[in-house]
């Protein structure tokens, strides 16, 4: 079943663009305003594709985008899906499974998160070198389709080095706080409690958020590039310098930092 909805939703699409680009991009919370810089835009609702879903999240568009950045095809979620919205872990990471039968071979996975690190500060971009799953379900549970993937996929080697490494060098270079991070994975939509964040800094998480992870797992599980950047919005460690989050302030400082992320994924295209 799962295979003929991807199928159904990719017929839909190819009425509408015969593209084929090598590189998808999902822009997280407050980073919508990267769909500024693509140029020859196609965009499709995502209330128009059979099987999407639709995101309830304020600032995310719900858009799939086909474009060009800096003149290299690209396809852009405008937009996510959380499994705190009530849909399936299926359903969240099904765009996931469109893309790669739209062709791409690399993903790049956006997100704003919050640091379990001292030593990781709000605006600071993080390269996620590896991640924990604290959610309650697992996209690839179920029935085994051999044509989306293996059953059991290792996941040692998830993160693209290469990517993260000139990732790296490219803030180095044009003075960029950034670093990389181990991503845990909360079910949300509550942000954490005290008691919580020590936790994760003790079982080595360096950032917390509610979505990439069940992504993450489809994008390996489809045999994709991975690389995902995390915008730091707040500081939850050490407890003592914890302050009240709002959407709000998480999606202000997601737009002020942007610069520096769309810097880097046009960097990262060439």
């Amino acid at each position: 079943m799962l295979y003929e909805q991807i199928q159904e939703s990719l017929q839909f699409i190819r009425q509408i663009t015969d593209a084929q680009p090598p590189v998808g991009i999902i822009l997280g919370t407050g980073l919508g305003d990267f769909t500024d810089i693509i140029q020859h835009k196609i965009e499709i609702n995502y209330a128009d594709i059979p099987h999407f879903p639709v995101s309830t999240v304020e600032s995310h568009q719900g858009k799939l985008i086909f474009g060009q950045v800096d003149g290299k095809s690209v396809v852009v979620m405008s937009g996510r899906f959380h499994w705190y919205e009530g849909y399936s872990m299926r359903q969240v990471t099904f765009p996931v499974r469109v893309l790669k039968a739209l062709g791409i071979e690399t993903i790049v996975i956006t997100n704003v998160s919050g640091s379990t690190n001292a030593t990781i500060l709000a605006g600071d971009l993080v390269f996620v070198r590896d991640h924990i799953n604290m959610m309650p379900d697992n996209p690839l549970r179920g029935v085994h389709d051999a044509r989306l993937g293996v059953r059991f996929p290792d996941m040692a080697h998830t993160y693209d080095k290469t990517l993260i490494q000139n990732g790296l060098a490219f803030c180095q270079k044009n003075q960029i706080r950034a670093c990389t991070g181990v991503y845990v994975g909360f079910p949300g939509p509550n942000l954490e409690t005290p008691a919580e964040y020590r936790f994760l800094n003790g079982i080595g998480g360096d950032l917390v958020g509610m979505s990439t992870v069940p992504e993450v797992l489809v994008a390996k599980h489809s045999n994709l590039k991975i690389v995902v950047l995390s915008i730091v919005s707040n500081q939850c460690f050490p407890p003592n310098i914890i302050q009240e989050t709002t959407l709000e302030s998480v999606i202000a400082l997601a737009k002020a930092t942007a610069p520096k992320l769309q810097a880097v994924i046009r960097h990262l295209l060439v």
